[in-house]
């Protein structure tokens, strides 16, 4: 790993380069960072290989209970209010994504911090994905169902 300090913009400040023998065959991949709980259980690790990086978080079935599946899904989405913005120091950059305080109150789980508060609020837009899951499965029932209404019409 090197941490550099350099006055050129284009110059990373974090480079981490896995050690692993091989590594420059083309056909590898391990571990750059692991989180692990008190436990000292992994809990979660940003992982590399030849051609990507993934940031994973815990998911094993093991680790969960009292399961549910989501419903109502396409009414939380649309309380959702995405927009495109730039932030303010990058005002030719626009981009989309949401408020971190108003979509605090639909998926409060995928928000961290509190609105107005001396720490600026984060989310993490991957913890949205079962949620837009969920909305997805049960506009394609809908669709389908109106397909089968509509074909009925149809024939008869």
């Amino acid at each position: 790993m090197s941490i550099y300090h350099g006055t050129d913009a284009d110059e990373p400040g974090l480079i981490m380069r896995h050690g692993r023998a091989g590594a420059n065959s083309g056909a590898w991949t391990g571990k750059f960072i692991q989180f692990r709980s008190s436990d000292n259980n992994e809990r979660g690790s940003v992982t590399g290989g030849s051609s990507s990086v993934s940031f994973n978080t815990s998911s094993d079935y093991r680790l969960k209970e009292n399961e549910v599946t989501i419903s109502d899904a396409i009414s939380k989405v649309k309380q959702l209010k995405p927009y495109t913005f730039n932030f303010k120091v990058t005002p030719d950059q626009k981009v989309d994504g949401f408020f971190a305080h108003e979509a605090q109150e639909v998926v409060s789980y995928a928000v961290t911090g509190e609105k107005d508060a001396e720490d600026m609020q984060q989310m993490d837009y991957g913890k949205l994905t079962p949620l837009l899951t969920a909305a997805l499965q049960e506009a394609i029932t809908e669709i389908e169902s109106l397909k089968a209404e509509v074909a009925a019409l149809k024939s008869s």
